[in-house]
C-alpha cells in the first residue's frame, strides 16, 4: 500500500493535493501526518523525503515527492487521475502546472489556515491580479468542459492542485466573478474536503512561524480549531 506523508491538515496546502486526489479516487494509503516543528522541519523530514518537504508517497521503498510528481506517477497506474479526453487532459495538465508554479502573492499574503477566519487587509495589486488570473482560469475551464469541475463532470488532479483556495476562499472571504463564484463550494462540498477539515479543526499543534504569517495577513475575526 502506498504510504503519503503529510504535514498539519490546519496549514499544509501542498500535502492536501495528493491526499484529496487519492481519497477522491479511491486509491487507498496510509496516512503519516508529522506536524512542522519551528526550525527543524527540514531535518525532521529529511528522514522520509529527500527535499525535506512534504508531501511524500512511498511506493514499496519508492520515494515520490513533489505533489505535480506524485499526480504524475498515480497518473500511471491509476485510472481517472486525469481527464481522458486529450485536449481536456492537455488544458488540466497546464492549469495543474500553472497553480503548481504561480500565484506567490496568493500563497503569501492569504497562507492557508483552515480553521480560521480573517479580516484580509487591503489587497496589493500582486494579490489582485492573482485572484482575477484565478477567476479567468476557473471560468474558462467550467465554460470548455461544461463543470461542475473544471477539466468536465468529474474531480480530477487539476482540481486537487486548486482545492487549497477553496479553504482560502473560504477563510479569507475572497470572491470571484461568473460561474467561478460557485466552484470553491463545489470542493468544498466533497467528503474528502470534509473530512480533511475536520481533522484540521481538531489539530491543537499550532506553529508559531505558519501562525505569524497568518496575523501579517489581516485580522482573525474567529479561529474555530481546537484549543492548543
Amino acid at each position: 500500500m502506498y504510504i503519503l506523508h503529510i504535514g498539519n491538515k490546519n496549514y499544509s496546502s501542498w500535502s492536501l493535493r495528493p491526499w484529496l486526489l487519492m481519497r477522491e479516487l479511491d486509491i487507498p494509503f496510509e496516512e503519516r501526518l508529522t506536524p512542522f516543528t519551528v526550525g527543524a522541519s527540514w531535518d525532521l523530514y529529511r528522514s522520509f523525503t529527500p527535499n525535506g518537504r512534504v508531501p511524500c508517497l512511498i511506493d514499496d521503498g519508492w520515494v515520490v515527492w513533489d505533489s505535480l510528481a506524485i499526480a504524475e506517477y498515480l497518473a500511471e497506474r491509476h485510472h481517472g487521475v486525469w481527464p481522458v479526453e486529450a485536449k481536456a487532459r492537455a488544458w488540466a495538465r497546464s492549469a495543474a502546472a500553472e497553480m503548481h508554479s504561480s500565484f506567490t502573492a496568493l500563497r503569501n499574503l492569504c497562507p492557508m489556515s483552515c480553521g480560521l477566519r480573517v479580516e484580509p487587509f487591503p489587497m496589493p495589486d500582486a494579490l489582485k491580479h492573482d485572484l482575477f488570473r484565478l477567476g479567468d482560469l476557473w471560468n474558462d475551464g467550467l465554460a470548455r468542459f461544461g463543470g461542475p469541475f473544471l477539466a468536465g463532470a468529474s474531480f480530477t488532479a487539476v482540481d486537487a492542485f486548486f482545492a487549497p483556495v477553496a479553504f482560502r476562499a473560504q477563510s479569507y472571504g475572497l470572491i470571484f466573478d461568473g460561474a467561478a463564484a460557485a466552484y470553491p463550494q463545489q470542493l468544498l462540498a466533497l467528503p474528502a474536503m470534509q473530512e480533511w477539515y475536520a481533522a484540521g479543526l481538531a489539530e491543537t499543534w499550532r506553529e508559531p512561524d505558519h501562525e505569524a504569517e497568518i496575523r501579517a495577513a489581516g485580522t482573525i475575526i474567529e479561529d474555530l480549531r481546537a484549543s492548543a
